[in-house]
């Protein structure tokens, strides 16, 4: 990269690792980390549960838009781990694209990590909670990721998280940044 990178984005299916690398990423390479739905989170005062169950999924996607826009906004080094639906909604993937001295980052995983990863915290995520079992959860992500896999292909980089460890894929960022 010629460029220096001041804001990186994190994009991906829900479980493919967008907290978990951000968090370490941003130690490594001393940069702010904002995870989007913890900072809605924040400035809502709610869960991103209770904002779906409240309101709906149309009002959170408005405030994730504004909230983003806030974030890519900082004038600062910066990591922000989207939301799984984050760059298909509103116009995130034009703020996520047009953000000055940026790199988005697609964190890719296939259906069978992500239901291995999912399966014990779909009380956690509000788009899986009325899902019954392993089944239902592979088919919806299945489903998901064929609608949403065109947002994410547009990402700057694509990392198959599948089968790395944590540390190589931070590893491999930080040579990028």
């Amino acid at each position: 990269m010629n460029k220096t990178i001041k804001t990186i984005f994190l994009t991906g299916y829900m479980g493919a690792g967008k907290t978990l690398i951000g968090k370490s990423l941003s130690k490594k390479i001393n940069y702010k980390f904002y995870d989007l739905d913890s900072y809605i989170e924040t400035k809502e005062g709610k869960k991103v549960s209770d904002i779906f169950n409240q309101k709906n999924e149309v009002y959170f996607r408005k405030i994730e838009n504004k909230y983003l826009d806030q974030l890519s906004s900082k004038n600062e080094k910066k990591i922000i781990s989207t939301g799984g639906g984050t760059p298909c909604f509103k116009n995130n993937l034009n703020l996520i694209q047009d953000t000055p001295d940026s790199l988005s980052i697609y964190l890719k995983a296939n259906v069978n990590t992500l239901v291995e990863r999912l399966k014990n915290s779909i009380t956690k995520r509000p788009l899986i909670l009325h899902l019954k079992n392993d089944q239902e959860l592979r088919d919806f992500i299945t489903k998901h990721l064929f609608e949403r896999s065109f947002y994410y292909e547009k990402s700057d980089i694509k990392i198959k998280t599948d089968d790395l460890e944590l540390s190589n894929i931070v590893k491999l960022i930080s040579e990028l940044v």
